[in-house]
């Protein structure tokens, strides 16, 4: 969330802000209202509770008709500061419900517009002319079936339509690629990870997945968990509620784990193969910092999955994400989309965001300072998402026989094998 002070003191950076990223202009002066009627019924309770405390010491000295008078008002002062702290209730939860639709500030220089208006930075690599070595790529799912490596018939079977069966090298892929992306991370100074998929919704809201993003999220309602769809939730609420020491900072952490998304509105959109799927399993990067570092920490963490998809030798572009595509807690984001073959486009397969303060602030995030306390700055990024990432390998590392060669960097997890025949 947004610091209400800032809210208060720079309301047209606020409004510029929700402009950008195409919401609700109009919420800010709700804001500002719902904050007036917090502060001022927060001012009357307290006012009527002094009132209360004086009145209890002069009746405890009074006597005879003013003995009653003070307990007749002592009564009614009893009711209003019931009210009153009624009201007070009320103006917090309203003011509370409306701050926490209210996206992160947008950085400077971020482009504005909507998912199509995205700004390549950079391109990486050049993609294969097939044409010029004599033979049509085949899609990803044509070769995963060929290589014995993808079952989507079977995932279907067991869970329905977007689900798919890693098997045989497709598994040992998934593992290989696991493995490079967490001895990358480590030799990064990352700290590998294992978080539970399974959260609380204070987890969930706290990181902005919940409000319009809820619609895309498995809910469990017997127990009242959600099913993660990063582990950017996880890494976010590890520590929720603490004061961490500021000579620990940065906190840098890597995690495996599956993500789980409905897919919601994206209905006839690539049903084919394992893009867009209900399940995956990712490599997920975060960082707790301090604020003024994380500009530095997006940039480092945007080196890291490039260098990933690098050692891939996989063809990519930087995108500088638009205001209006970069979801709740973003204040910046960077994409990498990868050349696919068979679609002749680039394709997204990681994500890193900069959320300053704005999680933090939710989540109760803080480390001490000399002058007290300040919410830390958090950061994500996508290290490897698996099944986009073979996906991308498959198609882009494919002969013409129907093998796959292994780049160099991924051999040696997988048995040093050159190639999936």
């Amino acid at each position: 969330m947004i610091d209400p002070k800032f809210i208060r003191s720079n309301p047209d950076a606020v409004r510029a802000s929700q402009a950008a990223r195409g919401e609700s202009v109009a919420i800010v002066d709700e804001i500002l209202a719902a904050d007036e009627s917090r502060r001022s019924g927060i001012a009357r309770y307290e006012q009527l509770r002094a009132e209360q405390n004086a009145l209890g010491k002069q009746v405890a000295r009074a006597q005879g008709d003013e003995k009653t008078r003070l307990l007749t008002r002592t009564k009614e002062l009893s009711g209003e500061v019931k009210a009153a702290k009624e009201a007070e209730a009320l103006a917090a939860a309203r003011f509370d419900e409306l701050v926490m639709q209210l996206g992160n500030l947008v950085l400077d220089g971020v482009p504005h517009g909507g998912e199509d208006d995205g700004v390549v930075l950079e391109t990486v690599g050049t993609p294969r002319d097939f044409a010029a070595e004599g033979f049509t790529p085949r899609d990803h799912l044509e070769l995963g079936e060929a290589l014995g490596a993808i079952d989507m018939e079977r995932g279907a079977k067991i869970s329905g339509s977007r689900f798919y069966v890693l098997t045989g090298v497709g598994a040992q892929l998934e593992v290989a690629l696991l493995n490079l992306a967490m001895s990358k991370a480590a030799e990064w100074g990352f700290t590998p990870m294992i978080p539970p998929a399974l959260v609380k919704p204070q987890a969930m809201a706290g990181t902005g997945f919940l409000g319009q993003a809820e619609r895309d999220v498995y809910h469990l309602p017997d127990d009242d968990l959600y099913l993660v769809g990063t582990s950017e939730v996880a890494l976010a609420a590890y520590h929720s509620d603490e004061i961490l020491d500021a000579e620990t900072l940065p906190r840098r952490y890597v995690a495996f784990s599956p993500c789980f998304r409905r897919e919601a509105g994206s209905y006839g959109k690539d049903t084919r193969g394992i893009f867009r799927v209900h399940w995956f399993d990712k490599v997920e990067m975060f960082v707790h910092c301090r604020p003024e570092e994380a500009v530095a920490w997006h940039d480092r963490l945007l080196a890291f999955e490039k260098d990933f998809l690098t050692a891939l030798e996989i063809p990519f572009q930087v995108l500088d994400v638009a205001s209006g595509d970069l979801g709740l807690s973003a204040a910046r984001k960077y994409d990498c989309y990868a050349w696919l073959p068979t679609q002749q486009r680039y394709r997204e397969v990681t994500s890193t965001s900069n959320c300053t303060q704005f999680q933090a602030r939710r989540l109760g995030i803080r480390y001490r300072t000399e002058g007290g306390t300040e919410h830390v700055a958090t950061l994500n990024g996508t290290l490897c998402a698996m099944t986009r990432i073979i996906i991308m390998l498959l198609e882009n590392h494919q002969q013409a026989d129907g093998s796959v060669r292994v780049p160099e960097a991924l051999r040696p997890f997988l048995g040093g094998v050159d190639a999936l025949r």
